[in-house]
Parts: C-alpha cells; sequence; structure tokens
C-alpha cells in the first residue's frame, strides 16, 4: 500500500506565489528524501485540473503527513492537500 498526496491550489491563490515558493519546497523535498522519508514521487500535472495541481506518492501514512506539515505549500497557505490510499500493481 501506498499513499497519495494531492495537492490542490487554494482559492485566490496567485501562480507567482506558487512559483516564488517553489525553491523552498524543493529544498524541502530534497532533504525529506535525504534524510530517508519514503517520499517515491512529486510533481506537478501538465493537464490543468482544479481538483489536483500536483502529487507525491509516499511508503506509509506517516511520511505523507510528516512532509505535508512541514511543506512550504501547505505552511505558506498556498496548497490544500488530501491523502489516499493506494493500492498500486507494480509490474517488473
Amino acid at each position: 500500500m501506498e499513499f497519495v498526496v494531492m495537492y490542490s491550489l487554494r482559492n485566490g491563490v496567485d501562480r507567482s506565489r506558487v512559483l516564488e515558493t517553489y525553491p523552498r519546497h524543493k529544498e524541502y523535498y530534497e532533504a525529506f528524501r535525504a534524510a530517508g522519508g519514503g517520499l517515491i514521487a512529486l510533481g506537478p500535472f501538465q493537464t490543468p485540473d482544479p481538483a489536483a495541481g500536483s502529487m507525491g506518492i509516499f511508503t506509509s501514512r506517516e511520511d505523507a503527513e510528516r512532509f505535508i506539515a512541514g511543506d512550504p505549500f501547505t505552511t505558506e497557505g498556498l496548497a490544500d492537500p488530501r491523502i489516499l490510499e493506494w493500492n498500486a500493481v507494480h509490474f517488473g
């Protein structure tokens, strides 16, 4: 079982704030991974969707919750996250 964090931008958030915050977000996720956090993958969707602008995949709910708690996109009020359990089928 893996856990997917879906981020949607909060209403009224200007994209320029997202771009301004991105370097802190990148620094955060790199440090999270380096410290052993169970982050498998993350990134934005290329197709605009109001329900989900980006997502991250985690090995545990605890890591997903810990990531959300310190991510500048959430701590600075830009995105609303939600966690979904994902029963992924892996090949190979």
